[in-house]
């Protein structure tokens, strides 16, 4: 059975439409993403500076964070931290040895984030060529005529 032209056109467009539809997509997700990853960064820093603060507090009164945007007034006992290494294990460590830790986490991050950008880049090049060769396609077609 021999398509028509005019179906054929419609297949071909309904097809790029798809195609879009999905690029569309995949940017939106890569977007989400990295907006997660860079919110992580920023907490990870914001929680580097505020290890700063305290260093040489032993025995001073601090607001502890007991839930979102919950806070206790409570005196700091000891500058070794409990820092969670997963499965619900924590060590002690000290304060500098926990700033590596988020140090290293930072960097992590930062690496995802880089990957997602080039990931987005390739994604969105892909698109512009298929817009391009859709663009192409058309002034052939409109020589044509």
């Amino acid at each position: 059975m021999v398509k028509k032209p005019k179906q054929n056109s419609e297949e071909n467009q309904q097809e790029l439409v798809f195609k879009l539809s999905m690029f569309e997509q995949q940017i939106q997700q890569l977007q989400q993403q990295l907006q997660a990853v860079e919110q992580g960064i920023v907490e990870m820093n914001s929680l580097d500076l505020g290890l700063d603060e305290l260093v040489g507090s032993k025995g001073k009164e601090i607001l502890a964070p007991i839930g979102r945007g919950i806070f206790v007034k409570t005196r700091l006992l000891d500058e070794k931290l409990s820092v969670d290494i997963g499965e619900k294990k924590f060590i002690k460590k000290s304060i500098p040895d926990t700033k590596k830790i988020i140090k290293e986490q930072i960097k992590k991050l930062e690496e995802v984030k880089s990957e997602l950008t080039q990931k987005m880049e390739e994604t969105s090049g892909k698109l512009q060529q298929m817009l391009m060769d859709v663009q192409a396609k058309e002034m052939v077609k409109g020589k044509e005529k």
